[in-house]
């Protein structure tokens, strides 16, 4: 049916922006397990999809919806555009309507690039160094004083303001020996100018070069300068304007410089260059300070920050040891004593605190200690002299002891080259800007002293950085420094710096397609990431939510959820409507937020085995020497705000230094001063959300090892043994039974040279990976191909009497895994599906050794009844006389653990204590715990 006028006409929305009533319809979409499903997206609304992991939320929201809006966006592209485009296929649908510009922000880490950091990542960097360009201040680093050029009216200004009426002075320029000219013909060419007086600078006395009684031989450049013009200080136009000519003909002649000589008394010394104190400067420009740039990086470092050499952590193991309590650890014996003793000299002279521990040492008195002074030769100097001596194998080994990457000792790790660092800002270098958290450096831009003049020039540039600090600051990652390299970020973190972008774009009329946006964000803050939502909704945006979060699904608009199950059982739409209306409803999203089914309270913490673990004094980042104690023989979980703390304690202080006892650990290992009782364990198993594969032939049924089983089973039937098959020939990883068209990818890919590679279904075996006489054999009806196309939960039913094979996969069907194909390659997998693949794993296995197993945030992509099923293996594992440790935000975990540790109160510098630890109810009592509160709600209804 032709659409009416009215159906299509435009109208303004309350913010003055057009915007159109119709909402976004998808009509039969079949993307993997949807089935034929209709949906109605109503426009400038936020939409929350929900519904049980591997139902199709995200083939909904993100292979239908958004892969259409990108594809349209590409096709509106010229042809010439599109040629350097990835060609996107249409998603399989009957018809979609109302489809806006889109864009996805997912759970991925924004760059991998050592040189991207948050500042550059954000924008913010770049509006920085504009800013530093513009209005910078560069100071010199000997006077402390600014630099700039002298102009004749600068001095002019300088010297009415310094000298008093009828003050008598002389304007000069310096007498330099020109390369390859003798002093009688530099001479000659300065008389043929007219300047035929050479004034002593010291006694004043004149040569005047008319005579023939001087010897040129004799004149010391030093000593003598040139004599333009005698004046006297007079306060009218006339004198004003002579003084000007002479200060103009003195810079012409003196090379860019001049100089006033008061008679009988000091000498000023002025210069058109940009220089001071003998230094000569870089004008700042916005390249010099960009470390991304050949022109503004350090060229020891190359922008990098860092250098091959002596790493401060294994100089100064121990920072909270001062300096005559042997800090430094190469000085701490009686060989280098020597060098010791030297800085302890120039301590008491420079008065530096040898008795403060060395973490509490200022910038000054640290770069001393490294850099040396007067006699002293410093940590770096020590390092040179034994350099120096390698022809000895002591020395060698000495210098390897104390190897590894250290801060860039020419730019002090803050990658830009030195002149970028004499620039500054209300007294502060673009380095020191970028050592700031996000929540300092808002309040740092936020009360900046600026004249008029810097106000106008910098006004858009201050006004740029602000709002996008703004927006950082409420999604809530204000303990986030600038130069916090984009790669150790989570994924929560790097969608929230992409919505903050978003945000900041100030976009209209899009559509916004967000993957669980509360992923790594306390309870705390998550109102403050709704706000940000509805903010990005109110001006004008159509946002859609893949979520499971209570709160982000109460403050919806619409609700879409997905089910009733996983997988096949999945694809559709259960239920579309308000929270209201979802409470009345019967699916299982409806039954948990209503109260009607719910993740039980224990009735009772376990005692655990009586044993722990206790780390001492882990000060890494922003940890403040804290003493934590993790019991065993219980679940335990690590709590507190995002950025608090909890992974530097966690994971890169006990679990490193628990696998570095055993000798399987290379990395660095968080600061600390040990950790007991690591023989009361006699395993350690990391559970991440790294992939389990990083090839397209890694999947669920390899890496369980239930793919081995299953060959076997293959290679056992009549059939196969007649042709004489192993279990080798049903091995797509192999020659064999494999296609060699496409070695067993199942697809062949094209390099297609300057545009992306495609990848098309192998011809020879249509994407089975087999050859065609592998795929006759059979097994109950069903081939090789046809099993790996099974999902987990249809192959413990088909192989229900091969108990080998079924105790492999039914750890994956209890951690709620039913949904994924046994052939799903393990690149597809979302980082909590790979955690519960290797969950599953340990949990196949008839493990009796006591094992800490750790959990970085399970219930990533988790629905409440999967975080029931996920809850049940953790406490099977407990059980078993294992010990868990689980780092995590979710409210349901957190009461069904047995022990918390909360770390806090807030994130960055105002985190990195303990701030409560004990049972639930311990923390829940606790009034300075942020988690405290919310436990208090919900063990006080439950």
């Amino acid at each position: 049916m032709p659409e009416t006028d009215s159906s299509a006409q435009q109208k303004i929305s309350q913010n003055g922006s057009p915007t159109s009533d119709r909402p976004i319809v998808v009509k039969g979409a079949r993307v993997h397990n949807l089935k034929n499903i209709d949906v109605e997206i109503p426009r400038n609304k936020l939409t929350v999809v929900t519904g049980v992991s591997g139902s199709g939320k995200s083939s909904l929201a993100f292979d239908t919806i958004y892969a259409e809006g990108q594809r349209r966006y590409v096709e509106s592209l010229s042809s010439y555009a599109r040629q350097f485009l990835e060609r996107m296929d249409k998603p399989d649908v009957d018809f979609m309507q109302g489809i806006s510009p889109a864009m996805a922000i997912q759970q991925k880490t924004t760059s991998s690039n050592p040189r991207s950091t948050v500042g550059t990542t954000t924008e913010i960097y770049d509006y920085v160094r504009l800013l530093f360009a513009r209005i910078g201040k560069t100071i010199s680093p000997k006077s402390g004083k600014e630099v700039f050029k002298d102009t004749p009216k600068t001095i002019i200004n300088e010297l009415f303001e310094e000298l008093d009426e009828k003050t008598k002075f002389y304007v000069l320029f310096p007498f330099e020996l020109r390369e390859g000219r003798k002093p009688e013909e530099q001479l000659t060419v300065l008389k043929e100018k007219g300047l035929t007086r050479l004034l002593h600078i010291e006694d004043e006395s004149m040569i005047d070069l008319t005579r023939d009684d001087y010897d040129p031989e004799s004149i010391e450049p030093e000593t003598y300068r040139v004599l333009v013009d005698r004046l006297a200080i007079k306060k009218d136009d006339a004198t004003r304007s002579r003084i000007a000519e002479s200060i103009e003909t003195a810079f012409r002649e003196g090379n860019d410089r001049c100089s006033i000589k008061v008679r009988n008394g000091k000498e000023y010394k002025f210069s058109e260059r940009f220089e001071r104190d003998g230094m000569e400067f870089l004008e700042p420009s916005p390249q010099m300070f960009s470390f991304n740039n050949p022109f503004g990086a350090c060229d020891e470092c190359e922008g990098f920050g860092k250098v091959s050499g002596i790493d401060e952590d294994l100089v100064i193991p121990d920072p909270d040891k001062t300096i005559r309590g042997g800090a430094v650890a190469p000085f701490d014996s009686q060989k280098f004593g020597k060098y010791l003793r030297d800085f302890i000299k120039v301590a008491a002279r420079d008065k530096i605190p040898i008795d403060t521990p060395y973490k509490d040492l200022d910038k000054d008195a640290k770069r001393v200690l490294w850099h040396g002074k007067d006699n002293y030769a410093g940590i770096y100097g020590f390092f040179e002299d034994v350099k120096s001596q390698f022809y000895k194998v002591h020395m060698r080994v000495l210098y390897s002891r104390y190897r590894g990457y250290s801060r860039c000792p020419e730019c002090e790790g803050y990658r830009v080259r030195k002149d970028a660092l004499y620039v500054k800002v209300n007294g502060q270098h673009i380095g020191q800007v970028t050592e700031m958290t996000i929540g300092h450096a808002r309040e740092f831009f936020e009360n900046m002293e600026l004249t008029d003049f810097e106000k106008e020039v910098a006004g858009q540039i201050l006004y740029e950085i602000r709002k996008r600090l703004k927006y950082l600051d409420e999604v809530g990652l204000d303990y986030l420094t600038l130069d916090r390299l984009t790669n150790t970020l989570s994924g929560g973190e790097s969608q929230r710096i992409s919505l903050a972008n978003s945000l900041g774009s100030s976009l209209i009329g899009s559509l916004y397609v967000l993957d669980e946006p509360t992923i790594g964000l306390h309870p705390r803050d998550n109102n403050r990431l709704i706000n940000i939502l509805q903010s990005l909704r109110d001006i004008g945006n159509t946002v859609l939510v893949v979520e499971h979060d209570p709160e982000m699904i109460q403050s919806a608009d619409n609700i879409i959820d997905i089910g009733p199950f996983a997988g096949t059982h999945g694809g559709e739409v259960v239920f579309s409507g308000s929270y209201d209306e979802l409470l009345k409803s019967k699916t299982l999203t409806g039954k948990y937020l209503s109260g009607k089914k719910e993740i039980p309270i224990p009735k009772k913490r376990r005692k655990g085995n009586g044993k722990s673990l206790v780390v001492e004094s882990a000060s890494e980042h922003n940890l403040k020497s804290i003493d934590a104690e993790f019991p065993l023989g219980k679940l335990v979980c690590v709590t507190g705000v995002s950025g608090s703390g909890k992974s530097t304690l966690v994971h890169d202080t006990l679990y490193a230094t628990i696998q570095n006892k055993l000798g399987t650990w290379k990395d660095k290992i968080g600061r600390n001063k040990g950790v007991s009782g690591i023989k009361n364990i006699e395993a350690v198993e990391m559970v991440d959300q790294s992939p389990i594969g990083r090839s397209t032939r890694s999947n669920a049924a390899t890496y369980t090892k239930a793919f081995d089983g299953i060959r076997d089973l293959f290679a056992n039937t009549k059939q196969s043994k007649i042709m004489g098959y192993e279990p080798g020939h049903f091995s797509f990883n192999v020659p064999g039974g494999r296609c060699e068209a496409c070695q067993g990818e199942g697809v062949q890919k094209i390099e297609m040279q300057f545009m992306a590679d495609i990848e098309l279904q192998c011809e020879e075996c249509g994407g089975t990976r087999y050859r065609k006489d592998i795929l006759h054999v059979k097994y109950r009806g069903k081939n090789i191909h046809d099993v790996l196309e099974m999902n987990i939960s249809d192959a413990i039913e088909f192989f229900v009497d091969e108990s080998s094979i079924v105790n492999k996969l039914q750890p994956m069907e209890d951690v709620g895994l039913g949904y994924l194909n046994l052939g799903q390659s393990a690149t597809t997998l979302s980082g909590g599906e790979a955690q519960r693949v290797k969950l599953a794993k340990f949990l196949s296995k008839t493990n009796t050794d006591e094992t800490l197993y750790f959990f970085d945030e399970p219930t990533t992509g988790l629905h409440f009844e999967d975080i029931s099923k996920l809850l049940k293996s953790f406490n099977n594992l407990v059980d078993n006389g294992h010990s868990v440790i689980i780092i995590e935000h979710n409210l349901d975990v957190i009461k069904s653990a047995d022990w918390i540790i909360d770390i806090g109160p807030e994130g960055g510098f105002g985190g990195g204590q303990i701030v409560a630890s004990g049972t639930p109810e311990d923390i829940a009592a606790n009034k300075d715990s942020h988690t405290g509160k919310f436990l208090s709600e919900i063990l006080n209804d439950s």
